[in-house]
């Protein structure tokens, strides 16, 4: 099966985007591990499909694969990656888009300036939802947040944030990002027990009430240079606890998002750059 695709990335997190409109495409997981090969394939931290939609009113469907193969329910820069993509492959001349996810329909409005804004939705606190196995664990409450204490082995605690943004996320406070643990304890934090879907494991440093810096260990990927709704994840976990103020800029490893949310049942707004690298084709 011969592909065409598109190698795009959103302040560093890099995809294969795929065009299944125009052309068959079915993936398997091994499949979507070769095309994210950094060494034997293209090299992404995740593959983005672009389906049809059979839902009225909404637009396309979109698809997310991780680099091990699995298929995950959101992905905020990759949703910016996609409208850039979208609107520059011809597939719509619409600059406010309405897309299928695993985790439901997002709206992405494409601004003036090139940048994309992704409505997230609201963020999800329920364990059950997220999904988060908290039972009997121990817990402090700051703000309006529950800080979950967690055991990772060989004597390491871990206290965390836990909310979904249409994907899992637990987020911790370190000091000084440039030593965060991020690879160390990351792999142990995904895997925990407590998530039965694993999570993505974020580290946050708050530089003030509007502004932080945030490295994030991906599930299915390990870190990456960006991750959208981990930075809206660690946002409203620092709003929640009265550390952070709507809007806040996040600054990552590949570049800088903006996130905003006016608390409650309000949708997360995330915004920031998508930028297309190169056309290819290759053999599956």
């Amino acid at each position: 099966m011969k592909i065409r695709f598109t190698k795009m990335h959103g302040a560093g997190n890099d995809f294969v985007v795929i065009n299944a409109i125009d052309q068959k495409v079915r993936l398997t997981p091994d499949q979507c591990h070769f095309l994210a090969d950094r060494r034997f394939g293209v090299g992404a931290d995740q593959i983005l499909l672009v389906e049809e939609t059979h839902i009225p009113d909404v637009d396309f469907r979109y698809r997310i694969f991780n680099a091990d193969g699995s298929e995950v329910e959101q992905c905020g820069n990759g949703a910016r990656a996609f409208v850039k993509f979208v609107t520059g492959e011809g597939l719509t001349d619409k600059r406010q888009i309405r897309v299928e996810t695993l985790a439901g329909v997002i709206t992405l409005h494409l601004e003036e300036d090139g940048q994309v804004t992704v409505n997230m939705g609201s963020p999800i606190f329920d364990p059950a939802r997220i999904p988060f196995d908290a039972r009997h664990l121990p817990f402090e409450m700051e703000g309006t947040m529950r800080m979950w204490q967690i055991d990772l082995g060989a004597g390491i605690l871990s206290r965390i944030a836990v909310l979904s943004m249409g994907n899992p996320h637990a987020i911790q406070d370190v000091a000084r990002l440039d030593y965060a643990p991020v690879n160390e304890e990351g792999p142990l934090i995904e895997r925990h027990a407590h998530f039965p879907r694993r999570v993505n494991a974020g580290f946050m440093e708050i530089v003030n009430s509007h502004t932080i810096r945030l490295r994030v260990y991906e599930r299915g990927a390990g870190e990456t240079l960006a991750c959208g709704t981990g930075a809206c994840a660690a946002v409203v976990s620092g709003i929640c606890r009265q550390r952070l103020a709507s809007p806040v800029t996040v600054h990552m490893r590949g570049g800088v998002l903006r996130v905003a949310w006016g608390g409650g049942s309000h949708p997360v707004l995330l915004t920031g750059p998508a930028v297309s690298v190169f056309h290819g084709e290759i053999v599956l």
